[in-house]
This record gives C-alpha cells, sequence and structure tokens, in this order.
C-alpha cells in the first residue's frame, strides 16, 4: 500500500515538475536510436533500460533514467528512493529529491540502512549527478562509471 501510494504521488508530480522546473530541452532520440549504438555505450546500455521495463522515455526527464543505468539501481519503490539519497551524497539539492527522501524515510524507516548505504555510494563517487549525460551518450559505461568512481 505504501508503495503505491508513493507511485501515485510520482506520478502526480511528474508533469508539473517537468513543466515548471526543468529548464533543459528533451533529448531528441528514441529507446530504438539508443539501441542501435554500440554496445559498450552509455546510450546503448540506457536503451535496453528502456526497453527491458518497457519504459517511455520522459522529456526533460531522461537523466533520472541515465542515472539508474549509471549506478545499476533498479526501479522498485526502494530502490527509487534509494537512489535519491544516492544523488543527495552525491551533491544534488533539490525540492524532489528533498521530496521523496523525507516521504521515503518517513514510510520506510526500517530500511535507513539500505538508504544510507546508497547514500555512502554517491558520497563515494565523484560529482556525477550534474553532468550533460546527453553529450556522453557514445562513451564507453565502464569509462564513464570508473572516471566518476561509480559502484
Amino acid at each position: 500500500m505504501k508503495a503505491l501510494f508513493i507511485e501515485k504521488m510520482y506520478e502526480w508530480s511528474k508533469k508539473p515538475y517537468q513543466k515548471y522546473f526543468k529548464k533543459n530541452e528533451p533529448w531528441d532520440i528514441t529507446p530504438k536510436d539508443l539501441i542501435q549504438l554500440p554496445a559498450e555505450t552509455l546510450g546503448f546500455h540506457m536503451g535496453c533500460f528502456l526497453l527491458k521495463y518497457s519504459f517511455e522515455m520522459q522529456p526533460k526527464l531522461e537523466d533520472h533514467d541515465i542515472v539508474h543505468v549509471l549506478t545499476n539501481t533498479g526501479v522498485s519503490v526502494i530502490e527509487e528512493i534509494g537512489m535519491q539519497y544516492l544523488l543527495f551524497g552525491n551533491g544534488k539539492r533539490s525540492a524532489y529529491l528533498y521530496m521523496v527522501i523525507l516521504m521515503g524515510t518517513v514510510f520506510y524507516p526500517t530500511r535507513y540502512k539500505t538508504f544510507y548505504k546508497f547514500y555512502r555510494r554517491g558520497k563515494n563517487a565523484h560529482p556525477f549527478y550534474n553532468l550533460d549525460f546527453e553529450k556522453m551518450l557514445l562513451l564507453p559505461i565502464k569509462r564513464i562509471q570508473f572516471t566518476y568512481n561509480i559502484r
């Protein structure tokens, strides 16, 4: 029930967040374009991620899915909350991030150790949350993960 509530909150908040807070331009590429890229690239892995979960690219929110790919974070509610902890540890600050962390901590207090592990992963990585990932789609994913110490 908690997970369903959080998922509904995400769906409800996504459109206003995209419209009013995200100033970047949507990427002009599709998942089918991405999987045509060389297999070692970030873009190819992004395309596979989207297809694996039957996700659509969300305009202006593409970086969110890239972070899933780079950090090898799943898409369960706990992992989504954990990824926000990871980004917080990496230096990202936003109202949305604070909201997810607050709600996640309140709804899942028994998962604090899990969330703290995500936080430490972000803290131990070099800052990557603010990179222009669209320009990195042709780079090898392993090189990006090594360069930024993303585990």
